[in-house]
């Protein structure tokens, strides 16, 4: 068997406080939820660089997973540093587009995350 090396560490976004907004997110969803974003997350970790339909890049160094669950459709946004996925902010999808909202707020921890681990 073949041993397949992974291209990216998972590193959750901290803010100044600490917490964890992604980690705390993921939590508050259902096994069978976190295990499918899981896999997705996975997907990109073992395969970065990857595109559509699993990753779309958002500019500025942003990007998107799109995971199709049950009902609703979950996006957490990232950024790529070196070798590392730094999740940003995750949420459940209502609409065709993207809230402005949520685009901001990954822009603004995108922003904070610079030079923090």
């Amino acid at each position: 068997m073949q041993n397949i090396k992974r291209t990216l560490r998972v590193n959750f976004f901290k803010t100044d406080a600490g917490n964890e907004p992604v980690r705390v997110w993921l939590k508050s969803l259902s096994s069978e939820e976190k295990k499918i974003i899981g896999e997705d997350i996975k997907t990109v970790q073992f395969g970065w660089p990857i595109g559509m339909p699993l990753v779309r890049p958002l500019g500025g160094n942003l990007y998107e997973t799109r995971s199709d669950l049950k009902d609703k459709i979950a996006r957490i946004f990232f950024t790529v540093e070196s070798d590392k996925m730094i999740l940003l902010h995750g949420f459940m999808k209502k609409d065709q587009k993207i809230p402005q909202k949520e685009i901001n707020l990954a822009r603004k921890r995108l922003a904070d995350s610079k030079g923090g681990d």
